[in-house]
C-alpha cells in the first residue's frame, strides 16, 4: 500500500510543476502551452538527472497527468470553471490513470500495479475489454482500483406502463406526488449525528500531526463515507422505483445554493442534486422522460383550479385556501399539481426539452 501512496504524491509532484511551468509560461510570454508542448517538455525534463525519479511513475500515467491539466485550462477558457488548475497539496491529489502499460488483470481479484502483485475486494463482475484503470486513494486511507471498459450498450426494454406523474421537492418531504405518492428521505447524516459528533471530538483532542490524528481523522472519514454511500444506495433506489413506476417525470429546477444557504445541512442530507443525476442515468436506462420546468414558474403560490397566485403566502403557510375559487390547499401537494399541469401541457405542445442535469449545486 506505501508502494502506491508513493506513486500518486509523485504524481502530486509532477502535478504541480507542470502547473508552475504553465504560471511561468503565462507571466513571460502571456500565452498557453498546449497539450502537446508539454508533454514533450515532460519527456525532456525525465532526461535530466534532477527529475529521474519521474521515470518511477508509468509513462502513460504522467501523459494522464498532462491531459488532466490540459483540459482543466480548455474548461477554463470556455468558461466552464471560474478558475484554472492550481497547484495541490500532495494528500489532497488523489488519483492516478493507466491504460495499456504498468498494470496486467491476472483475472478474480489479482491485479499487477508497477510490477508487485496485488489482490482486491471484486465488488462486480468486470465486462468487456478493460481500457484504462485508476487507482483513487480515499480519504480512509484505503485504496480503490476503477476500471474503465468497453462495453455494447444493450437497449432498454420495459412494459411502458401510461402513467405520468409531477413531484414537488420539500424538506418535510422529499417528493410529494400530485396524486398522493409522496416518498420521505431517511436522512442518513441526521439518523449517525451523535457517532459524528463523537469522531469530531476525538480528532480534535489529537495532536497536530501525530499518528493518533491521522488515525482519528481516516475513522472520521470512514463514518461520512459510510453515510455517503447509504444516501446513494437510497437515491438509486428511489430512482429506479420511480423510472418503473413511470412513463414521465415532470419536476421542478431547483436553486441549491439558496436551499443551502437557508436550511443548510439538511439539503446536504437529503441530496437533491445527487439525487436528479441519478434519475437522469435511471431514466435513460429505462427509457423514461424527465422533465423540468422553469424554477421561475409560481408553482407554490398558483391555485392549480383557478390559476389564482397568492402572493402574500409564506414558507410558513403550509394549508391556505384560495380567496377566488374557495379551494383548500395542502401546500406541497398543490405545488406538485401545477408541475404536472406545466409539464404535461408543455410537453403536449411541442417546448419539452431534456436536460442532462437541471438541478444547479
Amino acid at each position: 500500500m506505501r508502494h502506491l501512496h508513493g506513486k500518486i504524491d509523485l504524481a502530486a509532484e509532477i502535478h504541480n510543476h507542470l502547473i508552475a511551468v504553465q504560471k511561468r509560461y503565462y507571466r513571460r510570454f502571456k500565452g498557453y502551452i498546449g497539450y502537446y508542448r508539454l508533454k514533450r517538455h515532460v519527456t525532456r525534463l525525465k532526461g535530466l538527472t534532477r527529475f529521474a525519479h519521474w521515470k518511477q511513475l508509468d509513462a502513460q500515467a504522467i501523459q494522464n497527468i498532462v491531459w488532466r491539466i490540459d483540459q482543466g485550462y480548455q474548461k477554463f477558457f470556455r468558461k466552464e470553471n471560474k478558475r484554472p488548475p492550481s497547484f495541490r497539496k500532495r494528500f489532497r491529489y488523489h488519483s492516478i490513470t493507466l491504460a495499456q502499460t504498468g498494470w496486467r488483470y491476472e483475472g478474480t481479484n489479482r491485479v499487477w500495479l508497477f510490477g508487485r502483485l496485488y489482490r482486491f475486494h471484486l465488488s462486480r463482475d468486470i465486462p468487456g475489454a478493460i481500457k484504462t484503470l485508476t487507482i483513487k486513494r480515499l480519504p480512509t486511507g484505503r485504496m480503490e482500483i476503477i476500471f474503465s471498459c468497453l462495453v455494447e450498450e444493450e437497449p432498454g426494454c420495459r412494459v411502458k406502463t401510461g402513467h405520468t406523474a409531477g413531484f414537488d421537492f420539500g424538506l418535510t418531504t422529499f417528493l410529494t406526488g400530485h396524486a398522493g405518492h409522496d416518498i420521505s428521505a431517511p436522512q442518513p447524516l441526521r439518523q449517525s449525528l451523535r457517532v459524528v459528533r463523537k469522531a469530531n471530538r476525538a480528532l480534535a483532542r489529537k495532536m497536530p500531526g501525530s499518528q493518533h490524528r491521522r488515525q482519528a481523522k481516516q475513522t472520521l472519514a470512514g463514518i461520512h463515507r459510510r453515510i455517503a454511500r447509504q444516501r446513494q444506495a437510497w437515491h438509486w433506489e428511489t430512482a429506479r422505483g420511480l423510472c418503473q413506476r413511470y412513463d414521465a417525470l415532470y419536476l421542478e429546477d431547483l436553486e441549491l445554493r439558496g436551499m443551502a444557504t437557508l436550511w443548510g445541512r439538511k439539503v446536504s442530507d437529503v441530496g437533491f442534486g445527487r439525487f436528479v443525476q441519478i434519475l437522469h442515468q435511471a431514466a435513460a436506462k429505462f427509457g423514461t422522460h424527465v422533465h423540468h420546468i422553469d424554477r421561475f414558474f409560481p408553482s407554490t403560490k398558483r391555485c392549480h383550479v383557478c390559476g389564482f397566485i397568492n402572493h402574500a403566502i409564506t414558507l410558513r403557510d403550509r394549508l391556505w385556501t384560495c380567496p377566488c375559487c374557495g379551494t383548500f390547499h395542502q401546500r406541497d401537494r398543490n405545488a406538485a399539481t401545477n408541475i404536472y399541469q406545466e409539464g404535461a401541457s408543455s410537453c403536449i405542445q411541442g417546448h419539452c426539452k431534456t436536460t442532462s442535469v437541471a438541478a444547479t449545486a
